[in-house]
């Protein structure tokens, strides 16, 4: 199973971007999505969690500006987020949770990491 995630770039604090991820691979379902992001000289922190039962969680700092959602059909998962701030900027991570075949089980993945930088 492998992840890649896309969309990341730059914008005006004030805009928007959409972040995908889609797993690929021998996939027989997902316990949850999310995404985490690493700011330069931080930790990783998490920012939006998906449940397979559609339960979402966000991080303080981005609810009410970040949607997290999922495309059943392509194996993705979203982020949408809206009025970016300057202090949004970081390196994106996507995660999944999958159940993949016999041999490899119920396992978490991560994406490569896509740069959102927020220009003041």
């Amino acid at each position: 199973v492998q992840l890649q995630a896309f969309g990341g770039g730059l914008v005006q604090a004030g805009g928007s971007l959409r972040l995908s991820c889609a797993a690929s691979g021998s996939i027989f379902g997902f316990n949850y999505m999310g995404w985490y992001r690493q700011a330069p000289g931080k930790q990783r922190e998490l920012v939006a969690m998906l449940s397979n039962g559609g339960r979402t969680s966000y991080a303080d700092s981005v609810k009410g500006r970040f949607t997290i959602s999922r495309e059943y059909a392509l194996n993705m998962v979203n982020l949408q987020m809206n009025a970016l701030k300057p202090e949004d900027t970081a390196v994106y991570f996507c995660t999944m949770n999958i159940m993949g075949d016999i041999r490899t089980g119920l396992r978490t993945y991560w994406g490569q990491g896509t740069l959102v930088t927020v220009s003041s």
